[in-house]
């Protein structure tokens, strides 16, 4: 039989272990970076066991009369180890419906973990979702580019990389991230009224759990900077969390430089190089210009999916 538990913090080292010995041992899904922004959303992360044994984690918030795994981040299904097992699943799916139900929860959405992250098979709640009705609700295209077997950068990529070296961009790893995200809500109010999800209190906070884990790459011309991104590096695979440039680095390529730099320095020991997506309303709307920047790396689409499961 399967037992749920609702998590709580007396079990954060459990938690923690597991994930980091699982099938998908993200550091996002730590405790402490879940807990960043406990002030913003209500935990509602669940613990599967067998006979007294952890068999899975679902990181999960609550919203009202809906359950997201998880609210406060870009995905969070199941989380596994190498004893999960497609059966196993199954009934773990139809332990959590009945517990769902019992809380008087309607809605459950899931937002799946895409493949690039696993650093093993790990997709069994996807056909466990399929035999419980689930609905596709959205799916965004992330560009991602293979570092085994990457396609060549786009003639426009190389002309704007020849250009920043030309007027001498310096690229450097740094910890700047109240100016970084000064940089980053100036360009995203600008263009798209809005601002980062991320505080600099909060990265800072974020940087000094996971030091390993959060980079920052800035694109320097003279003293300015004038480009830069925030990298989430994981086991195989990195992740751009946010690239920003104004209008100087758009003009001379300091973007184009730095983003062709880290991948040719994550091509020596990971297998992706993840842009995330590129898309507005909910997958509707695909911004052209954004993902051609990212395809002219050499980069392809990886799908992000997001379910919906009705309980009423």
């Amino acid at each position: 039989m399967i037992q749920i538990k609702k998590y709580t913090g007396e079990c954060k080292k459990i938690w923690d272990d597991f994930v980091n010995t699982s099938k998908i041992p993200m550091f996002m899904f730590n405790r402490d970076f879940i807990e960043y922004h406990s002030d913003r959303f209500v935990d509602f992360s669940l613990m599967f066991f067998e006979d007294g044994n952890l068999v899975a984690l679902l990181p999960a918030s609550i919203h009202e009369n809906e359950v997201r795994s998880h609210g406060g981040l870009t995905y969070g299904g199941f989380i596994t180890n190498e004893s999960m097992k497609q059966k196993r699943m199954n009934k773990c799916f139809e332990e959590l419906i009945k517990f769902l139900k019992q809380n008087k929860i309607e809605r459950m959405i899931y937002k799946a973990i895409p493949y690039i992250y696993h650093n093993n098979s790990a997709q069994e709640d996807i056909y466990s979702l399929f035999l419980n009705n689930a609905n596709l609700l959205k799916v965004e295209p992330s560009t991602t580019i293979y570092l085994n077997n990457r396609f060549k950068v786009s003639k426009s990529r190389k002309g704007m990389i020849s250009r920043a070296k030309k007027n001498k961009i310096q690229i450097i790893e740094s910890e700047e991230f109240n100016s970084f995200i000064e940089l980053v809500n100036g360009v995203l109010k600008k263009y798209h009224q809005t601002q980062a999800v991320h505080t600099n209190k909060e990265l800072v906070y974020l940087k000094s759990k996971f030091p390993q884990n959060i980079k920052l790459f800035l694109a320097m011309k003279e003293e300015e900077i004038v480009a830069g991104t925030l990298i989430f590096e994981y086991e195989d695979c990195v992740h751009t969390q946010y690239m920003s440039a104004n209008e100087i680095a758009r003009e001379v390529g300091a973007l184009d430089l730095l983003i062709y730099d880290l991948i040719e320095k994550y091509s020596q020991n990971k297998l992706y190089f993840d842009f995330g997506i590129s898309t507005e309303k909910d997958g509707q709307l695909l911004n052209e210009g954004l993902i051609f920047q990212k395809e002219g790396f050499g980069g392809r689409t990886t799908a992000y999916s997001t379910y919906e499961l009705e309980l009423k």
